[in-house]
């Protein structure tokens, strides 16, 4: 496929059954059709703007309306199945870094990328990151009710990868005296007690986990889909409760059952130009696109993807690229 061409939805991220649709290019046609307010975006394959990639990356631009309102988004489209691609994360202990100096730091890889919450007060991560199989930051532990004594102990979401590139979306509970983070496949847990620092016995739940062996993973929420469908978990994770129809610019990242990985990136924040996205808009758009599981990361002034160094999106902070704590990183393996 050269620059330029539609992204093949119907033949690669969809299963359309569809009376008449004869060939692949009456399905590249049938995804450019704009028919409702949450038909499918018409993606444009602009790999040639961010320099050389690998046959097994390719990245798309939409400048399509979103029900209604003016939207610029962002794919990248990674295979991991593609043995010379490797996918990590990494974290800058107390202090933050622009997406680009940590391009810089890390010998300039194929992709940087914002992942966690944090504090801007103690530049710590709020969610899990996972390095070479060990747990590198953790979760929140706990978040105290307003007025009262009790804390919430929320489930946070996280994205995994298996040694062996098996992707994986499930809310995570950590502690930092276990070596791997307890894993929730079905659904997060709501809990709550009066200790501060939990350890989950405190959770008090008879639900099935697991330990999550996850050689690479970064955390967010709220999860997106799950099993095909959409599955906002915001409430469940106490994160943008009552904001779901809030319009931000967006980061998010899952996959498909052909083991791609796909990484959203939505500008917002730009009247006119570009409105951001709500929660079950970015939902619907990566259903759209085929994930079998997807959530949402840091968003915000936060929402930063480079490819090659170069930005995708606009950023929404006057002052540029906003320092975080952690990222997610695709490179080329080095030949030997």
């Amino acid at each position: 496929m050269e620059n330029g061409e539609c992204f093949p939805l119907t033949t690669c991220f969809l299963t359309i059954n569809m009376q008449g649709l004869k060939n692949n290019l009456l399905g590249c046609l049938f995804s450019l059709m704009y028919v409702s307010s949450f038909a499918q975006l018409d993606w444009r394959r602009v790999d040639s703007a961010f320099g050389k990639l690998p046959s097994s990356v390719q990245v798309y631009k939409t400048t399509d309306s979103l029900n209604g309102h003016p939207f610029i988004a962002y794919l990248v489209v990674a295979s991991l199945k593609d043995r010379k691609l490797e996918f990590t994360t990494q974290v800058s202990e107390g202090k933050r870094l622009t997406p680009t100096q940590f391009y810089e730091q890390e010998g300039k890889p194929l992709l940087v990328m914002n992942g966690t919450f944090f504090s801007f007060a103690t530049n710590q991560n709020l969610n899990l990151v996972m390095r070479n199989d060990s747990m590198v930051a953790y979760n929140q532990p706990s978040l105290q009710q307003k007025g009262t004594d009790s804390f919430y102990y929320p489930t946070r979401s996280a994205i995994g990868l298996t040694k062996s590139r098996r992707a994986d979306v499930a809310w995570i509970f950590t502690d930092t005296a276990q070596r791997w983070p307890y894993a929730f496949q079905e659904s997060p847990i709501l809990a709550k007690g009066t200790n501060p620092d939990p350890s989950f016995a405190d959770l008090k739940t008879l639900e099935q986990w697991k330990w999550w062996k996850m050689r690479t993973a970064i955390g967010g929420g709220p999860v997106l889909v799950k099993d095909g469908l959409i599955n906002v978990t915001n409430e469940e994770e106490q994160m943008f409760v009552k904001g779901e129809n809030d319009r931000h610019p967006r980061t998010a990242m899952g996959y498909t059952r052909k083991r791609q990985l796909l990484i959203l990136v939505i500008q917002g924040r730009f009247p006119g130009i570009a409105d951001g996205a709500t929660l079950t808009e970015e939902a619907k758009i990566l259903t759209d696109l085929g994930c079998v599981e997807a959530l949402n990361l840091d968003g915000g002034g936060s929402s930063c993807v480079l490819v090659n160094g170069k930005e995708t999106i606009q950023v929404s902070d006057k002052t540029g690229q906003r320092p975080v704590p952690g990222v997610f990183i695709i490179r080329e393996k080095k030949r030997k």
